[in-house]
């Protein structure tokens, strides 16, 4: 075989390599472009309903969980708690969530506990005023920033906007809103499993 013929044969075996690996390292690309386009698992589940089991919930606390990257505050009412809301009715500014309603407050959340029954509020925690998340202040009685005859709820520490057990702004607060209340449905008899997100007219 000539020295031209081998030099001939090299360069075709040089042209295959470069071409595979060429084609190697585009799919390579091709496959992690896609992959960077497809939508995380977190991103998936970003806007999807959220279950919670509150079997364990106790009077008196309160769990947070995190719905489309929002707090979402369950709270379990005492009696005294719920109870507290009479006193505070006359002093919000909304005390029947007619106020935006369709963005705030479903249907069933539109009485005076703001949920479908007097001992669970469900509650985005997140101030309607510039979307600080509030401070719990469930302890009633004269603290800073909180009036004397304060019977608890919660305080926005960004610009002093307080809100009742049920989520209703005091009147004359920065806050022009209730706190959301999101859709949400429970899933059991007992209502210690709820879904939040979605109701029976299907997801927020």
């Amino acid at each position: 075989m000539s020295n031209e013929k081998q030099l001939d044969s090299g360069r075709r075996g040089l042209l295959v390599a470069t071409a595979v690996v060429g084609g190697g390292v585009g799919l390579a690309t091709a496959t992690a472009l896609v992959s960077t386009f497809q939508p995380s698992e977190r991103a998936k589940a970003a806007g999807a309903p959220v279950e919670v089991d509150i079997s364990t919930l106790a009077p008196g606390e309160m769990r947070t969980v995190e719905w489309r990257g929002k707090p979402v505050w369950i709270l379990k009412r005492t009696p005294e708690m719920v109870a507290s809301l009479k006193h505070t009715d006359g002093k919000v500014a909304d005390a029947d969530s007619k106020r935006n309603p369709d963005e705030f407050t479903p249907t069933y959340a539109r009485n005076e506990w703001r949920s479908r029954h007097p001992d669970l509020l469900v509650a985005v925690g997140i101030c309607t005023h510039l979307g600080c998340s509030p401070s719990s202040k469930f302890t009633a009685g004269p603290q800073p920033s909180l009036p004397d005859d304060w019977v608890g709820g919660f305080l926005c520490p960004c610009h002093g906007s307080t809100f009742d057990l049920a989520g209703r702004v005091f009147k004359n607060k920065p806050a022009p809103d209730n706190l959301q209340v999101p859709r949400y449905m429970f899933l059991n008899a007992e209502n210690t499993k709820l879904v939040i997100g979605k109701d029976e007219k299907g997801e927020a």
